[in-house]
């Protein structure tokens, strides 16, 4: 893949911040962001992985940096975004590709046997993680009078998926939050849009949940997948990759009058 940018490339020059860049999704949109012009700053809690990730964007020919910040941690957050600023002269983009581990929430367990910790779990990293990045972002936004900042979610109350109460519940936050911060911020120029992803299959989050039901149930892998797939309309599953395509063009100006908004990119899992 040939990252070096063009003259029609969706986001030449702009400055995307992507936390969590070393997992499926953040590398999948780091690499996508690159291709389209976007000079990008990776982070993640592990440095080696998103060095990887910015390795390889760089060896395709595109600009990518690597440091290692802890999303949760505010300080840390906003001393990065002020170095990003500092030293690119604009935050364009911010996308927080983190998140727990589908096993330590209780993925699959059902409501009734729930543990109340792991319940509590995603709403109080993911979302919290969410509201420091997206604010520590919007500051500097505000400022420039411009920006995007990207959600991703899954809508799962939507697709009556059985024992997913605890993410489910967090991402229906995050969609709530992406609601007010496009309205507190839009008046400043600043756009807050969101995707509602299907099951991608090389995430850890899907991994993991492919795995518990070929233990449970007996089946194989790519039974599950068929299911997987099955349950959309158009008989397929997401990939990262597709994702991230999806959110390049809502981080560009040809997206510019979207804000308030969830894209659903699912296949058909869910139907709005």
């Amino acid at each position: 893949m040939n990252t070096v940018s063009t003259s029609t490339s969706l986001l030449k020059n702009k400055h995307a911040i992507i936390f969590g860049a070393g997992g499926a999704v953040g590398t999948a949109m780091a690499k996508e962001f690159a291709a389209q012009g976007a000079i990008v700053f990776l982070s993640g809690r592990t440095l080696n992985a998103v060095e990887q990730v910015a390795a390889d964007i760089q060896k395709d020919g595109g600009i990518a940096s690597a440091a290692e910040v802890d999303a949760l941690d505010e300080q840390a957050v906003n001393a990065y975004l002020d170095l990003v600023a500092q030293e690119g002269g604009s935050i364009d983009i911010l996308l927080n590709a983190t998140g727990p581990q589908a096993k330590d929430y209780g993925n699959g367990t059902n409501t009734l046997e729930l543990p109340f910790e792991q319940f509590l779990l995603p709403l109080s990293t993911l979302v919290p993680s969410q509201f420091i990045t997206a604010r520590a972002a919007a500051r500097h936004m505000v400022r420039q009078r411009s920006g995007v900042i990207l959600f991703v979610t899954a809508g799962l109350d939507m697709t009556k998926t059985p024992n997913v109460t605890a993410i489910g519940a967090a991402f229906g936050a995050m969609e709530a939050l992406l609601r007010c911060l496009a309205t507190d911020l839009g008046p400043m120029g600043v756009r807050v849009v969101g995707i509602r992803s299907g099951a991608m299959a090389e995430t850890r989050t899907i991994q993991q949940g492919i795995e518990r039901i070929v233990n449970t149930m007996g089946v194989s892998k790519a039974q599950v997948v068929s299911q997987f797939e099955q349950a959309t309309l158009l008989k397929r599953l997401s990939t990262a990759a597709d994702t991230a395509r999806v959110a390049a063009f809502l981080a560009s100006d040809g997206a510019r009058t979207i804000t308030g908004a969830l894209v659903n990119a699912s296949n058909g899992r869910v139907i709005d």
